[in-house]
């Protein structure tokens, strides 16, 4: 079997307990996308990514009442956010009221990523959403920490 050298990723991963906060997920996600040159070259895609982030981490702590396992990998081609939670149960487009409070976080995280999905696993579920930097942005950092 022959491996394809060219074939690179980084990532990162963090545990969010409740107790935490979304802040402490917007805060780490915004320093990991900078060592990307990101912050320089598509600041646009880091709050996106950062609005995202806090979307998916407020499920993971509102409606799984659990703590969210961040994961950010970058393949070169797509920044993958995964948020994994102790709940099973997939997350939901709706349709939130004018006056309502809540209920429009996935519907968020569809606008603003390039594709999402979200997958039963045996203890719970990943919701992952794909961010596919301008081709300018790709070459911005070399993506190595």
């Amino acid at each position: 079997m022959t491996q394809d050298s060219s074939m690179r990723a980084v990532g990162w991963a963090r545990s969010l307990p409740v107790s935490s906060g979304v802040k402490v997920a917007r805060d780490w996600t915004r320093a990991h996308l900078a060592t990307l040159g990101w912050a320089r070259t598509a600041p646009d895609l880091v709050d996106s990514v950062v609005l995202a982030v806090s979307e998916l981490v407020t499920n993971a702590h509102v409606h799984a009442r659990s703590t969210a396992q961040l994961i950010l990998t970058w393949d070169q081609e797509c920044l993958h956010v995964t948020v994994h939670d102790a709940s099973s149960r997939l997350p939901e487009q709706r349709q939130a009221g004018d006056d309502a409070l809540g209920g429009r976080g996935m519907v968020l995280v569809d606008a603003l990523a390039d594709d999402w999905k979200a997958h039963r696993c045996p203890r719970g579920k990943d919701v992952t959403a794909c961010f596919q930097p301008p081709a300018d942005a790709r070459s911005g950092g070399n993506g190595e920490v």
